[in-house]
């Protein structure tokens, strides 16, 4: 009986444990200004289940919000931004999102159309030693598991301009990306949202498991 019940615990405890793994979860920052920081609903739960079926993530699809000044800010790894309008950090929420970034995480802010004159000095505010600098095409964070060898992707137009990847980078990783003239969050929304054809969706969402993978693996 005794050497049964080993074989029993044998055969269902790798499940057992597969059930135990922590699943990791990511938040989209609620900041004050006035600026619709809760633009593209259905975008981070559908680039999660993107990522989840397409890299092996166990990222959770319940996308809590975040304060700037919160200290639950560190429970994440990777924290969205996005929106059309203003946007306002306090100097306790510059510090704790500084904070944040220069501890490990990532702050991922994406222009929704609108938010570029308002995000800038705020990024200044964060860091104000350094420069938000456009990232190269030939960088890590543009070929994780997809491959963009002209950097972002285009997802709408607004001013006819390029799409451009800018980042702060400390000691070679990037800890903030900002995504402009490419609206990468609306490619990530349902089909029924914005319709996207088939193809800009995919490319709006491998996008976003690449930013996904480059902060889960660091490099």
């Amino acid at each position: 009986m005794r050497k049964l019940f080993i074989i029993s615990l044998l055969i269902y405890l790798p499940s057992f444990l597969i059930a135990q793994v922590p699943t990791v979860k990511i938040a989209l920052l609620k900041y004050s200004g006035g600026g619709d920081w809760y633009a593209n609903p259905t975008s981070l739960t559908n680039l999660v289940s993107f990522c989840n079926s397409t890299l092996g993530t166990t990222i959770s699809t319940e996308i809590p919000t975040v304060d700037p000044g919160s200290p639950d800010i560190f429970n994440y790894p990777f924290v969205h931004m996005t929106g059309h309008g203003n946007v306002v950090f306090s100097e306790s929420e510059a510090t704790n999102l500084r904070l944040y970034m220069l501890s490990g995480g990532f702050l991922h802010i994406d222009d929704n159309y609108g938010l570029d004159p308002y995000i800038r000095p705020q990024i200044k505010k964060i860091f104000p030693e350094y420069e938000l600098v456009e990232i190269p095409f030939n960088h890590p964070i543009y070929h994780q598991h997809f491959s963009f060898p002209n950097g972002l992707p285009k997802i709408h137009e607004h001013d006819g301009l390029p799409p451009k990847g800018y980042g702060i980078v400390i000691d070679g990783r990037i800890v903030l990306f900002y995504t402009h003239e490419c609206d990468l969050g609306d490619g990530w929304e349902s089909p029924d949202v914005h319709n996207d054809s088939q193809e800009t969706r995919l490319k709006a969402l491998q996008m976003g498991a690449n930013i996904i993978k480059y902060v889960f693996n660091g490099d």
